[in-house]
């Protein structure tokens, strides 16, 4: 899952809002599959107590990725890497991942264009919780959530925007709203990821090392896609927008 407690960002932007339907639209399809769904308890359809919990497990299940089961040949495991994407844990695990698309979809998507952004972001998506899969083969635990082809649009917008600014809330700072450009942000929150993969314990939890393949795999496709001569020098915009952290 991708939940980050570390910093909430929001990135300065021009006057005009960038075009980006795509994202929008994924926020919008993972919020309504949320809502109707047993993790967000509001269908009574699922029922409630013991009855809503064996819900969600069979849900998670169905529609997460198994690494035990991926591996065996089942053409429906094989699409589980793409229909995880969309689903989410609780409330938190949704906000979280929702913010940071929207923080760093919008200006990626208007960069890459639309048809190129939705494959982008589905197939950077499908292999992060790939390779997670892989080193974790034996695992029985469902893993949902967007977290990896999130991940992976942070990696390019790195790349595009090295220099637009990142407004972070740090907790050991009382909060205090503070400008980075993304260069430093970014690469920080990857090291984060890093240092709390290698004390991950196993079972249940956050899936760094999907993080860190769809960093990386975001960043690489940038940086081979776009090239150079292409990189986004962005200037500090008048008017930062703010956010609070979910």
């Amino acid at each position: 899952m991708f939940m980050i407690g570390n910093w909430s960002p929001t990135v300065s932007r021009a006057t005009r809002r960038p075009s980006a339907p795509v994202t929008y639209a994924l926020i919008t399809l993972c919020c309504l599959l949320f809502v109707t769904g047993p993790a967000a308890g509001l269908n009574p359809a699922y029922g409630s107590g013991d009855a809503l919990l064996a819900a969600q497990r069979a849900y998670f299940h169905r529609w997460g990725v198994v690494p035990a089961e991926l591996f065996q040949g089942s053409p429906r495991a094989a699409l589980t890497p793409a229909t995880a994407l969309f689903v989410h844990g609780s409330w938190v695990h949704l906000l979280g991942n929702l913010l940071f698309l929207y923080v760093f979809g919008v200006m990626t998507e208007e960069r890459m264009g639309r048809v190129q952004f939705t494959l982008f972001y589905l197939g950077c998506g499908y292999l992060a919780l790939l390779g997670y899969a892989a080193a974790n083969s034996a695992s029985q635990q469902s893993l949902v959530g967007a977290s990896g082809a999130i991940s992976a649009v942070l990696g390019a917008f790195l790349y595009l925007f090295p220099g637009a600014r990142v407004t972070s809330l740090l907790p050991f700072l009382f909060f205090l709203p503070l400008r980075f450009p993304a260069w430093i942000v970014l690469p920080f929150w990857a090291a984060l990821q890093w240092l709390a993969a290698g004390q991950a314990p196993t079972g249940p939890g956050v899936a760094y090392l999907a993080h860190l393949v769809g960093f990386g795999l975001g960043f690489v496709y940038a940086w081979v896609r776009f090239g150079r001569t292409t990189r986004v020098k962005s200037a500090p915009a008048p008017a930062p927008e703010g956010e609070n952290q979910p």
